[in-house]
């Protein structure tokens, strides 16, 4: 008995050292901004990092994205290597290595999706000085859901105490902005027209005016310019699950040169999200030359079994490739939805540069593919094998 009190006391003990010496870190960062949302978290908090840094201030950046990277105050990225499964305790190491820099500036994106967690990563670890949430959306609904109001419920986890909260959501800003004002945060809603089309165009990748409208209006209230910072995001290094298009020129055995089109999408993960970025690029103007290219992860089951319903409708192309885990428990559900059944094939067998091969010969000239569902596994090495491949000019 006498041991187990006294284990208990030394882990008492350590936690308490641990989160004073965290103290002492987050003391020296003076500008904390804690990213959190449903959707574009990555690169929001990378926009803002480069507009800051674009402003002359001395910033560390932390995205847990599709790839967890640490954005040094040089611009370059250290990879966050894990030793197991995502923990909080993660975001502790983040504020230390960050303090060694001694940044003006931390923007650091939540790692949490429990709604206690994320609770812990705003108000026990960071004490943000400028909150963000990016929006609300349907994903992770089997651990903050069921319903909407619960996933913004949720998210308000974050809404900083005496600080200033920032989001661009268009449906929950009323009941974010009651919940700033509980918590004594101003609060800022900015908006997608914010930004005009002319302002869009510089960026490398297809980026949400949203998504900057937000960035822009957290650099200004910290004191940095709107072109100036503009500036900076226009040079971002874009997260790797970020939407970019690359377009190639294949020559097809038996059909000969052939433009293919490669768009990034695998990163949306939910169905608003999709339907938004098929309106954005007008990939149903042209649904004859698209292919849907699905990733499926057998841990995201209430993701594919959310995303199926749209396959053919809102979500419209000339073929749906399955690839990655349990296609043809997928292929059947968008086969009951409507789907034709020859629109449909299962390449989950190949490897990326046969993959690539396939989609080229499946599609006629100047086709679109563009991946969704997840980034994991055989969308990571797919992506890999279209960097190293030759673009076309």
């Amino acid at each position: 008995m006498q041991l187990v009190l006294l284990l208990l006391v030394l882990v008492t003990a350590l936690g308490m050292w641990e989160m004073l010496r965290h103290t002492r870190h987050r003391r020296k960062i003076p500008i904390r901004i804690h990213v959190n949302g449903s959707r574009g978290k990555s690169s929001v908090a990378r926009l803002i990092a480069a507009g800051l840094k674009a402003g002359g201030m001395s910033v560390v950046g932390k995205t847990t994205g599709s790839a967890a990277a640490l954005i040094n105050t040089d611009g370059s990225e250290t990879p966050v290597v894990r030793r197991g499964g995502p923990n909080i305790k993660e975001q502790l190491s983040v504020f230390r290595r960050a303090a060694r820099q001694k940044p003006q500036v931390l923007v650091i994106e939540c790692m949490a999706v429990r709604p206690d967690l994320q609770k812990v990563c705003e108000h026990t670890i960071v004490k943000a000085t400028h909150g963000v949430i990016t929006n609300v959306r349907p994903d992770h609904l089997e651990v903050m859901g069921p319903s909407m109001d619960d996933v913004a419920a949720s998210l308000a986890g974050t809404v900083p105490r005496s600080s200033h909260l920032f989001t661009s959501e268009d449906v929950y800003h009323e009941f974010l902005e009651s919940r700033a004002l509980k918590a004594k945060s101003q609060f800022t809603l900015s908006t997608a027209e914010a930004v005009s089309p002319e302002e869009m165009v510089p960026f490398s990748y297809e980026e949400f005016p949203e998504n900057v409208s937000l960035a822009l209006d957290v650099c200004k209230s910290i004191g940095v310019q709107r072109q100036t910072a503009l500036a900076g995001m226009w040079e971002v290094t874009p997260d790797v699950g970020a939407m970019t298009r690359w377009r190639y020129l294949e020559n097809v055995p038996g059909s000969g040169p052939k433009h293919m089109e490669f768009i990034n999408g695998f990163a949306a993960n939910d169905p608003e999200s999709y339907i938004r970025v098929w309106k954005m690029l007008e990939l149903n103007k042209q649904s004859e030359k698209v292919i849907l290219l699905m990733n499926i992860r057998s841990d995201r089951q209430r993701r594919s079994k959310d995303m199926a319903p749209l396959f053919g409708r809102e979500l419209n192309a000339a073929h749906y490739v399955l690839i990655g885990e349990e296609t043809a428990l997928f292929g059947h559900m968008i086969r009951r939805g409507g789907v034709d059944r020859e629109a449909i094939h299962d390449f989950s067998h190949m490897e990326a540069a046969q993959l690539w091969d396939s989609l080229s010969a499946l599609g006629p000239d100047g086709t679109q593919v563009i991946g969704v569902g997840n980034i994991k596994g055989i969308g990571n090495q797919l992506l890999e094998y279209l960097r190293g491949k030759e673009m076309a000019t």
